[in-house]
């Protein structure tokens, strides 16, 4: 049983405060109690998450207007039972930050093999896949956890 799951991205205000608020979401209407936080290997820190990805979210009733972009550290690698990552660059930093995660990374599309690719300045369109993508994901998760 997974209680602290920590979810990667680069920046920490496209795809991993998406995850992070749907596999929130999606474990509490399952009723599995689960903590989960996200951050960034180049964290903007502080930066709210971009409004392109807002907007996506919004479409599938998700918020994300509570969101700060946090830089991934020791502290959050230590805290983490499980630390999914949306491209394998992400496990590798972790990896290489913090010895100790190696048998909890992977990657957020771990059973599908599949990477989540970076919306970032992209138009809504790669919003979108990257919100379809993760959501699958996170299914697939959530019956894992």
């Amino acid at each position: 049983m997974f209680e602290k799951i920590l979810i990667l991205c680069t920046g920490n205000i496209c795809r991993s405060p998406l995850a992070e608020a749907l596999l929130r979401d999606r474990a509490q209407a399952q009723g599995k109690k689960v903590l989960v936080r996200s951050a960034g290997i180049g964290a903007l820190v502080d930066h709210s998450a971009d409004q392109t990805t807002q907007q996506v979210a919004g479409l599938h009733q998700i918020d994300l207007g509570g969101h700060r972009a946090q830089q991934l550290n020791l502290e959050l690698t230590r805290w983490a039972d499980l630390i999914l990552g949306m491209e394998k660059h992400h496990l590798d930093y972790t990896n290489d930050l913090d010895p100790t995660t190696r048998g909890k990374t992977f990657l957020l599309g771990h059973w599908s093999k599949a990477e989540v690719p970076d919306p970032y300045r992209e138009p809504q369109e790669a919003h979108q896949l990257a919100y379809d993508i993760i959501a699958e994901a996170v299914e697939q998760w959530i019956a894992r956890i």
